[in-house]
């Protein structure tokens, strides 16, 4: 284990669980084992049946609902999973990957509100915006929230990430990049977009002259 990982603060979680619930026990008992574990540091339980104001409070509708860090799940989830995401819980990455489930599943405006809460979260849509790989669902997600900021002070903090994925070598990431950057509305963004109007892929000069447009019009 690395100075990094004995330094890092274990996460906290929260459990709503039914008397009458068949998954409880076992999500339960992983649970309970990562605290032993030091994965978790924290295990608050909360039993819907004898407290219903709490799954109200929390818009929960069936369980097992567990929160990890920031992280919510419903369902019946393995040890294993539930150790990965508290492993992940305040790093960058693992809001990369849970914000990549969620909008792969629609669920924009649950990202939107965590962002919303946190906006240092949004830097977590870079992570998948910059791999060619995300599945179109997500990517189109991350879009809508990009979309949802614009001309907003806290899409400026992305613009050297958005920058340099202008020089990505997968041509959506390219034209997807120079879209977001002008959305920030500053002019500055034009160094990193006008290099595509010569882009050896149509879409990505269309972009780009599209963007360099709308920068044009808000400046």
């Amino acid at each position: 284990m690395t100075d990094t990982e004995m330094n890092k603060s274990a996460p906290e979680a929260l459990m709503l669980l039914g008397t009458h619930c068949p998954h409880c026990p076992s999500v339960l008992g992983s649970l309970s084992d990562l605290v032993k574990q030091g994965v978790i540091s924290k295990l608050e339980v909360v039993n819907l049946e004898q407290r219903p104001e709490t799954g109200r409070e929390l818009g929960v509708r069936s369980v097992p609902w567990v929160k990890i860090g920031p992280f919510e799940f419903s369902g019946l989830h393995s040890k294993a999973e539930l150790q990965s995401w508290a492993e992940q819980a305040g790093t960058e990455q693992g809001t990369t990957k849970y914000f990549e489930q969620l909008l792969g599943e629609g669920e924009v405006m649950r990202v939107l509100g965590m962002i919303g809460k946190d906006h240092s979260m949004l830097h977590a849509l870079i992570g998948l915006v910059s791999d060619a790989d995300t599945k179109i669902n997500a990517r189109i997600g991350a879009g809508v929230i990009m979309e949802d900021y614009e001309g907003k002070p806290e899409l400026l903090a992305l613009i050297p990430e958005l920058g340099e994925l202008t020089r990505h070598e997968d041509a959506r990431v390219r034209s997807d990049a120079c879209h977001y950057l002008s959305l920030t509305h500053d002019v500055s963004v034009k160094q990193f977009v006008e290099p595509l109007l010569d882009d050896e892929h149509e879409e990505v000069r269309e972009v780009a002259e599209e963007s360099l447009a709308e920068l044009n019009n808000a400046g």
